[in-house]
């Protein structure tokens, strides 16, 4: 083990914010993306074995009756065929594919990222503030944002050899840099 301090610092908005982490912090970012993974994953597996899974009746009934601030948008993205057949596969299918993405450390910040816009249209879906405004699917969208942002893949995964495979003599992250958006 290194003795090695780490230190993490960003300014947003001439606000500066600077910490040290801890050498069990590296198990505990594991811990995140295996868990959401393996969530995601069982979730969208059972989607997808059961056959059934459809977005409509809750898209245009559940939503508008929890008070949702977007109620209007979900009623009309229920009342639009095409798009409820987008969602009936993109949510099981995408469930699967994030939880994957996870489990394996393969395209992390893309999974990330898509399942953190899953997670924000679950929130807004699920509408409940009788305990705050915070709940668990505002929760899971950061766990998914903390796997993006702190490079997840890396650690026990394949991002970490993807990034370091060679084209043309140089890393595949030095050759191609948005590569990194989606990696990590």
């Amino acid at each position: 083990m290194s003795s090695r301090e780490v230190r993490l610092e960003s300014t947003v908005g001439g606000f500066t914010a600077s910490g040290k982490l801890h050498t069990l912090s590296v198990w505990f970012i594991l811990a995140l993306r295996l868990m959401m993974g393996i969530a995601f994953f069982q979730s969208g597996l059972s989607k997808v074995l059961s056959g059934s899974f459809s977005a409509g009746g809750y898209l245009t009934g559940a939503v508008p009756a929890n008070g949702s601030p977007l109620a209007g948008l979900f009623v009309a993205m229920g009342e639009t065929p095409w798009f409820v057949d987008f969602v009936n596969v993109a949510v099981p299918w995408g469930e699967v594919l994030i939880g994957l993405g996870l489990i394996v450390g393969a395209l992390t910040r893309l999974a990330a990222f898509w399942g953190a816009f899953m997670m924000l249209m679950f929130y807004f879906g699920n509408w409940d503030v009788a305990h705050g405004y915070i709940n668990g699917d505002f929760a899971y969208m950061l766990v998914f944002l903390s796997v993006a942002a702190f490079g997840a893949g890396r650690i026990f995964g394949l991002d970490a050899k993807l990034e370091q495979y060679e084209v043309d003599g140089r890393p595949f992250v030095e050759r191609y840099s948005w590569a990194r958006y989606l990696l990590g």
